[in-house]
């Protein structure tokens, strides 16, 4: 974190006043993502210890830049010690702009013009600025090649296959994944692939997209980067939106190179294919194998893709086991019970102390409260109640004594239940409610409680409580 402020502090001429993580423990890279700020000016830095794909985004950075397309501005680095500062874009996603504005199915035209907009620019990454990039940068691999296209291929039969049960036969399955890798490989493949070109990765700032998280970025067909945005599993774009962002794509793509649509779309559908195993690799790692529950949440929206797949589309060569088990996989119970599960919403509800941290959002929606209860009468300073805890009769009994806490839990009660309903109404799967107090052991844990009685039993609310400062004391 020194290295940061340090940056930071050469390049503003200003200390940074205020620290905020952004990423914690939520992404699937490992980086260490900060936003340092003092004055009126802010960055965001990053921490990571590869120092190669540190290299590929700040290079890939510039060179983008030069040719005039909306990414960060490296503004300091020392990847000595694995750092370094980037323009902050805000917090605005397009995943954000599309999940806080659509109604089920129903596609804003506000979120529809910012797909628009982003599908457009896409081809001056692939073309125009591929055309003259250093690919002697990239990492891991130069290029989306067979190396490349094995492990995508078999990240999904190791840690999504084997872990969720699904059956198969393994040599007739890597038969028909040498068969697939064949067929890639024919497509044309002298452009920038962007490699995780899907809507977290998209900032808007002033109602443009500018870009980031490029840095696996490498030759590759023209066919990924939009096959991973328009089945990026989460957004759940309606498939009459994909197609027409697939149209404007293929319309601005024609100002760049010469194309034949029907060759392009020969491919097109392999490569989609490619890139949701390549997720669903990811997906059972985090989630199966790490144990990082939310990453399976994702799930459900990439066996709806592949359930759409299958009844639409038909690839130009057989793949017989492949198919099978993604049968199998939308015939699973495990799997099914995934989907169920992500149709609730999750009220994930904390108490904790404000000596530490605050709960950190592992969920990706970064929305919700956080109460503070040290305005209310506190039980710890009676000896009485010292080795007690806010789930311990007594305690109860005594808070349940103050008019002001009943008042207190009246306004809470209001606020949580008109947002859980909200939220349900617009298809949210996450909610954070968090109460802090001094030393996060007797009101925190109580008010926390009595939150958990209000919400558990809830049609479509899954509730999850945690108290931070009684599991540290072994409670």
């Amino acid at each position: 974190m020194d290295i940061l402020k340090k940056l930071f502090e050469e390049h503003f001429h200003l200390p940074a006043e205020r620290i905020q993580p952004l990423q914690g423990e939520l992404g699937g890279s490992g980086r260490n993502i900060i936003r340092l700020s003092g004055g009126k000016v802010s960055a965001v830095g990053i921490l990571y210890g590869i120092r190669e794909e540190n290299t590929a985004f700040i290079k890939f950075s510039r060179h983008f830049r030069q040719h005039g397309l909306p990414v960060p501005e490296i503004y300091a680095e020392d990847l000595s010690q694995g750092a370094y500062l980037e323009e902050d874009l805000g917090d605005t996603s397009l995943f954000e702009l599309l999940s806080g504005n659509r109604s089920g199915e129903a596609i804003p035209p506000l979120v529809t013009e910012a797909y628009r907009q982003v599908v457009a620019v896409l081809p001056r990454f692939q073309v125009e600025a591929g055309r003259d990039l250093d690919y002697s940068v990239c990492y891991p691999r130069g290029s989306f090649d067979r190396q490349s296209i094995s492990w995508d291929l078999n990240y999904f039969k190791y840690y999504f296959l084997r872990l969720a049960a699904i059956p198969f036969n393994e040599q007739a399955l890597e038969d028909d994944f040498g068969q697939l890798t064949d067929f890639l490989l024919t497509a044309p493949s002298d452009y920038f692939l962007y490699r995780d070109f899907q809507s977290r990765n998209i900032m808007l700032r002033g109602g443009a997209p500018f870009f980031v998280d490029y840095q696996g970025g490498r030759k590759g067909a023209l066919q990924y980067d939009i096959a991973s945005l328009l089945f990026d599993a989460k957004a759940d774009l309606p498939p009459e939106l994909r197609q027409e962002l697939l149209d404007h794509y293929l319309d601005a793509l024609a100002g760049f190179v010469d194309l034949d649509r029907e060759a392009f779309l020969r491919h097109y559908y392999a490569y989609v294919y490619v890139r949701i195993l390549q997720a669903l690799g990811a997906y059972g790692f985090r989630g199966f194998y790490e144990r990082k529950t939310h990453f399976l949440q994702s799930v459900p929206y990439a066996l709806k893709n592949l359930r759409w797949l299958l009844h639409n589309t038909k690839l130009p060569i057989e793949l017989p086991t492949l198919m099978d088990a993604f049968r199998s996989m939308l015939a699973s119970e495990k799997l099914l019970g995934l989907a169920s599960e992500a149709q609730n919403l999750v009220v994930r509800i904390f108490s904790f102390s404000f000596h530490r941290e605050l709960p950190k959002d592992e969920s990706g929606n970064g929305g919700g409260f956080v109460f503070d209860g040290r305005s209310l009468p506190n039980p710890g300073r009676e000896e009485r109640f010292k080795t007690l805890t806010g789930k311990d009769a007594p305690v109860i009994d005594y808070l349940n004594q103050q008019e002001n806490v009943h008042q207190f839990l009246a306004g809470v009660f209001s606020l949580v239940d008109a947002t859980v309903s909200n939220y349900q109404q617009r298809g949210f799967k996450n909610l954070i409610v968090s109460f802090g107090c001094t030393g996060g052991q007797h009101r925190s844990v109580y008010l926390a409680e009595q939150m958990v009685k209000r919400l558990r039993g809830k049609n479509g609310v899954e509730v999850v409580v945690r108290h931070l400062e009684l599991e540290k004391m072994g409670q």
